[in-house]
């Protein structure tokens, strides 16, 4: 399972660099959402000030988490929405259906949710012959080609005008071809206006919920997450567990940085905030709402207190849009929900560090990611603890598959150092016999083809150190 992750991994990742419209449209996007994040921030000190209370706030809510989140179910209660948990993806998914069927719902109108990608919601619910349609600009783009994210917060990012207008003159129905930015989004807009009006259920995600208040908080930009939420008759919200915040007004710095890393805006356009069903004498909004609450190993991940930060993460994209991987071959390479630098921490403890043993190397560990990160996941060194988890098994450590990314071959190759360098004699024979045919090794040879397929084959020194300072008169072993 390893080695065949790992060789789609490296495929992807080849035949992206291979693909120059990917890559400039990668280069492209990328340099502008550098340069507005940068122009968010002109003052270092400021940026920093609002890093460590984000940090604080985010991590003060994952330390008390067990007791926020029994508040926020009681008050979510309390103003009438429907809370269900759920340990796994399966146990979500059937609860989403469950909910539907109860209603007679038949078509569902998503507003943006990665939580709903990671369940894979849509193909579930379409094999139980349920329509759900996107209606997230960019999901609903990539929906039509069938096609997964490639961003947390652009989905369609890889794609320019050009490939959408092609794409739109073909998918959808009697729309002519044009390059016109608002001449496309008119076409996509004239289709969800009418799925919104005739949907039965609406599905929305969740980026702050408040414990003290049982407040959903949504941050958009389109209208269409509270298109979703509000016209039909149904709301179903979807959220990880490590959503919530103690109080409202941790929301005001999580937003602010939120906004400012993700897009580079100051504010977003819509900010929803729902706390319940349509109340007695109001005009709008839903009739029921129902939020289920995710787990899919993020119990297991809080459990250890290294590795809880990476639930600190409000979903901004800021350390993709700064990673010189992910910048270069793009999301669709990673073949996970969680691309980039917060997706190789994440998802390998999701899924098993064995498994997506090719995630936690495929990083040059530059530091870029944790240097943007607005709360401070120290991600270079989780990657680096779940290198080690993924070939050892360490007493008392919950990581998923911690040592099953460990080979015969590996172990074999350090019994053979650990041995030779144990012994002077035999260290001396081999250091003799690597510094006068080393360089006859050819670079496609089983002990270095890996280091070889990126890298110039190394070259061993004439002589060892040891020969050296034997014959120059110091010191030796």
């Amino acid at each position: 399972m390893h080695a065949e992750t790992e060789v789609h991994f490296r495929d992807a990742a080849a035949k992206a660099l291979l693909d120059p419209q990917l890559r400039a449209n990668f280069r492209r996007a990328m340099d502008g959402l550098i340069t507005k994040r940068k122009a968010q921030f002109p003052d270092p000190r400021d940026l920093q000030d609002l890093r460590d209370l984000s940090t604080a706030i985010r991590s003060r809510s994952l330390l008390n988490l067990p007791e926020l989140l029994e508040q926020f179910e009681a008050n979510c209660t309390k103003n009438g929405i429907k809370v269900h948990w759920a340990e796994t993806c399966e146990q979500a998914n059937e609860l989403i259906l469950g909910i539907m069927q109860a209603k007679g719902a038949k078509t569902l109108v998503k507003g943006k949710s990665m939580v709903s990608e990671e369940m894979h919601l849509n193909a579930f619910l379409e094999s139980k012959g349920i329509e759900a349609l996107e209606s997230d600009l960019g999901e609903y783009i990539i929906q039509l080609d069938g096609e997964t994210p490639s961003h947390i917060i652009m989905p369609a990012i890889h794609k320019n005008k050009d490939q959408i207008a092609r794409q739109f003159s073909q998918k959808i129905k009697d729309a002519k071809y044009t390059e016109d930015v608002d001449e496309l989004t008119a076409m996509a807009r004239k289709v969800l206006r009418q799925k919104f009006l005739d949907a039965d259920a609406g599905l929305s995600g969740v980026n702050f919920a408040v414990a003290e208040t049982g407040t959903l908080c949504l941050v958009e930009n389109e209208g269409n997450g509270r298109m979703s939420t509000h016209v039909p008759p149904l709301h179903i919200a979807v959220m990880g567990l490590e959503k919530v915040v103690a109080r409202l007004e941790d929301v005001a710095p999580l937003y602010a940085i939120l906004t400012r890393s993700a897009t580079g805006q100051a504010v977003s356009t819509y900010f929803n905030l729902i706390t319940g069903p349509r109340g007695a004498g109001e005009k709008d909004g839903p009739q029921e709402v129902h939020l289920v609450i995710l787990d899919n190993g993020r119990s297991r991940i809080y459990a250890d207190p290294q590795l809880r930060a990476t639930l600190r993460c409000i979903r901004c994209g800021a350390c993709m849009n700064h990673c010189p991987v992910y910048t270069r071959v793009g999301g669709h390479a990673y073949e996970a929900v969680y691309p980039g630098p917060i997706g190789k921490i994440l998802t390998p403890q999701m899924e098993g560090v064995g498994v997506r043993h090719d995630l936690i190397h495929g990083s040059s560990l530059c530091g870029a990611c944790g240097e943007v990160c607005p709360v401070e996941i120290p991600i270079p060194e989780i990657l680096v603890r779940l290198r080690r988890e993924a070939t050892h098994e360490d007493l008392g450590s919950a990581v998923a598959g911690k040592g099953t990314g460990r080979t015969a071959t590996e172990d074999w190759a350090w019994r053979l150092w650990a041995g030779v360098t144990k012994r002077p004699t035999l260290y001396r024979i081999a250091t003799w016999f690597a510094t006068r045919f080393g360089k006859a090794l050819p670079a496609g040879a089983p002990l270095i083809k890996n280091w070889t397929q990126s890298r110039t084959k190394p070259v061993p020194a004439r002589r060892s150190l040891s020969e050296r300072m034997r014959t120059e008169g110091g010191p030796h072993a």
